[in-house]
């Protein structure tokens, strides 16, 4: 099984990827899957923007429940929700997904300095905006 950061990068890449191509709702599936990753790595600021990502498409989305994703990951219905997903969008597929798009993610993280800073990158957005419009992240 890759790394966490390496799932991050592919699910975050992937979001972007069908924001940019005008697809919503797969976006809010794979920033789901991104987020819920960036709360278990105690990326707190990622998983914030994920989340604001997905209520800013989807105001009714599952996880306006929850004030955070790192609450949610404790709840049996998100968890759920979060199965069903990985299931629609296992790692391997999500890397197949990728490389359909002619992104190439070998060793990229090893380009920043954090897990932190090469999520912003992926993002669009840099560590220091991320801190200032969601809190601070390790």
């Amino acid at each position: 099984m890759a790394e966490p950061v390496e799932q991050l990068g592919i699910f975050l890449h992937l979001a972007r990827a069908s924001e940019l191509r005008r697809r919503p709702m797969i976006s809010d599936r794979l920033l789901i899957l991104a987020g819920s990753i960036a709360a278990e790595m105690n990326l707190d600021a990622v998983a914030a923007y994920c989340r604001h990502q997905v209520l800013q498409h989807n105001p009714h989305h599952l996880v306006r429940r929850w004030s955070n994703l790192a609450e949610a990951l404790g709840n049996q219905d998100f968890q759920y929700h979060r199965a069903r997903l990985q299931r629609r969008y296992p790692f391997e597929k999500a890397e197949q997904m990728l490389d359909s798009l002619g992104i190439q993610v070998a060793n990229e993280r090893n380009a920043y300095f954090s897990d932190l800073e090469y999520a912003a990158a992926i993002l669009g957005t840099t560590p220091a905006a991320l801190n200032e419009q969601f809190g601070k992240s390790s």
